[in-house]
């Protein structure tokens, strides 16, 4: 009897640990369909940007700024309530159809390497300094869960050759599988991190714009089952006006305007920050036209604690709908919500930071 009764109680303590365990993991890890956004990081962008050719020496510097966004837990989500400024959302207002989150990591990276082409474009255009587009390859952005090429591929993966054909636009892959039907197996070489690998992957039927299958058309077309995009960058003409951005894991579109100041600052002789620790957002396109961001009220916090002095915020944008995308109105209130000595400045186009600096009195050298 003695000996049932220590079995029942093991028995209870084993069953309670166990319970104890799978409420650790449910409160701790279990993700829920939401996301937190918070204040990331203001970073300085000198590291980052290569030149051969140098301007003055910075005694300021170009900070980009980054949100934080991360799954929500149990108990993160519980905790982002007593956090004053943590914002959530649900992850479907992020994800793509069908896109997972590997998907979205690997759409922001290309957004992030867009951003940085777009920025030495804009920055030469604004320099006048020649330059060409160079067309670097295709790569993987999102995969069709029922294609063979689903268990091949993954998001992030560039797309060498077809077939022994090189491939360097979607435009090419494309006419290239143009003649193939579905079942046809064609060889695919594609680049994952720094290794080349090499696959026989079938094609199948693709779908169309309105779900239904090409089975379901007079001309069915086949295909790989990919989302893909055209990576490029931005060459100068003369060697030693190249510019070369390395961001490492950030990812996102709005780092645009802050690498293009860089940029600018590091092809002419003065040296445009003054003294002054000058952070900022938005994206910005060849011609030097800054666009809206999103979270710009979490990056004033991050720039306020890295003790920035002035932030660059994009103009509040109104859609063709009438829609306001609040930026700068957004960004100030944050601003004075926490109290930040900050100034913070309306840009809509790399013309208007430029002017602001310009007239900017440098900032007297700290003594000692």
């Amino acid at each position: 009897m003695g000996n049932y009764r220590e079995v029942r109680q093991a028995s209870r303590v084993v069953v309670s640990v166990f319970i104890a365990i799978a409420l650790v993991y449910a409160v701790y890890f279990l993700p829920l369909p939401l996301y937190i956004f918070s204040a990331g990081t203001a970073e300085t962008i000198q590291p980052m940007v290569q030149t051969h050719q140098t301007g003055a020496q910075e005694r300021g510097t170009f900070m980009l700024t980054t949100v934080r966004v991360s799954s929500a837990s149990v108990f993160s989500y519980l905790l982002s309530l007593v956090q004053p400024y943590d914002e959530l959302r649900s992850k479907g207002e992020l994800l793509r159809d069908n896109e997972s989150e590997q998907e979205y990591t690997q759409r922001q990276e290309v957004s992030m390497l867009t951003s940085q082409s777009s920025a030495i474009e804009a920055a030469y255009h604004k320099l006048g300094i020649p330059y060409h587009i160079r067309n670097d390859g295709v790569v993987v952005m999102q995969l069709f869960r029922d294609f063979p090429a689903y268990e091949v591929l993954r998001p992030g993966d560039s797309i060498v050759q077809v077939d022994d054909t090189p491939v360097r636009r979607t435009e090419e892959l494309l006419e290239l599988l143009k003649e193939r039907q579905a079942g046809d197996a064609v060889k695919i070489d594609y680049k994952r991190g720094d290794e080349m690998h090499s696959a026989e992957i079938k094609l199948a039927v693709l779908p169309t714009a309105d779900g239904t299958t090409g089975e379901q058309q007079r001309a069915p077309r086949a295909g790989l089952g990919i989302v893909s995009v055209n990576v490029q960058s931005i060459q100068a003409d003369d060697p030693k006006h190249q510019v070369t951005i390395t961001a490492g894991e950030i990812g996102g579109p709005s780092a645009g305007l802050m690498f293009a100041l860089e940029i600018v600052n590091r092809l002419t002789p003065e040296d445009i920050t003054k003294g002054y620790k000058i952070a900022g957002t938005g994206t910005i396109d060849a011609q030097g036209e800054v666009g809206v961001i999103g979270g710009i009220q979490h990056k004033i916090i991050a720039a306020d604690k890295a003790g920035a002095e002035i932030f660059f915020a994009p103009k509040d944008y109104t859609a063709p709908n009438g829609q306001i995308i609040p930026n700068f109105s957004a960004a100030e209130e944050r601003a004075k919500d926490i109290q930040s000595r900050m100034k913070v400045v309306p840009v809509g186009t790399i013309d208007d930071a430029l002017q602001y600096l310009s007239v900017l009195p440098p900032k007297a050298a700290a003594n000692g």
